[in-house]
């Protein structure tokens, strides 16, 4: 059966062949089987474009592990014409252990570092974001990173500090509505509230110019 599907990735081809197989063993038709595949156009928060008018790929993807970030980071040098920026951190009350190595991997395969925060829980966020400069400080890559605590002022960095061409990462949040910061339950969501509010912002301020 050949298939074809709009979602990059050798993953998500990993992905798709895992639902195929389970939607053929249900006893689903190959036709409705492959129609299904092709019609898929994206996932929520899962290598999620965010549509601009500013000429810059902007994805948002759920990767908040080591492998998940290796494997999004490697997909993504592949369709990027540009520079690759990333814009990430990690989650609170998680193992603390995968920080560093997640650190070494955005400073290995990234062009350009925003260490952010992401859900601190009951962590101290500083804390948070110290764990991942070791690994990228281990690196020897530094220079490649800004560190900015506030998430929406990174990802708004970010986004002014990219041109055409140019790729930019969001990762952590995906398709999650909200954070939790400080035991507090905050409405957030990388696409719809932020990203969505800072690419108007920039388009404004780009029309003035």
């Amino acid at each position: 059966m050949e298939l074809a599907t709009n979602l990059p990735g050798e993953f998500n081809v990993k992905n798709m062949s895992a639902a195929v197989s389970l939607a053929y063993l249900l006893g689903i038709k190959l036709e409705d089987i492959q129609e299904g595949v092709a019609n898929l156009e994206t996932i929520p928060g899962r290598f999620e474009r965010v549509e601009n008018k500013l000429g810059i790929d902007i994805i948002v993807d759920y990767a908040h592990t080591p492998d998940a970030l290796e494997k999004l980071l490697k997909t993504t040098h592949k369709i990027t014409k540009g520079r690759l920026t990333l814009v990430f951190g990690a989650c609170g009350d998680r193992d603390k252990t995968k920080r560093p190595i997640m650190g070494e991997l955005a400073a290995n395969l990234a062009d350009r570092i925003f260490l952010t925060d992401e859900e601190s829980y009951n962590e101290n966020p500083d804390e948070i974001r110290a764990m991942i400069r070791q690994g990228i400080e281990r690196t020897k890559k530094a220079h490649k990173m800004t560190e900015i605590a506030d998430r929406k002022q990174a990802i708004y960095q970010a986004l002014r500090s990219a041109v055409r061409g140019d790729t930019v990462l969001i990762t952590g949040m995906g398709h999650e509505q909200y954070r939790i910061v400080n035991g507090k339950r905050i409405p957030w969501n990388d696409k719809k509230v932020v990203v969505q509010e800072i690419i108007s912002e920039i388009e404004k301020k780009s029309r003035k110019i």
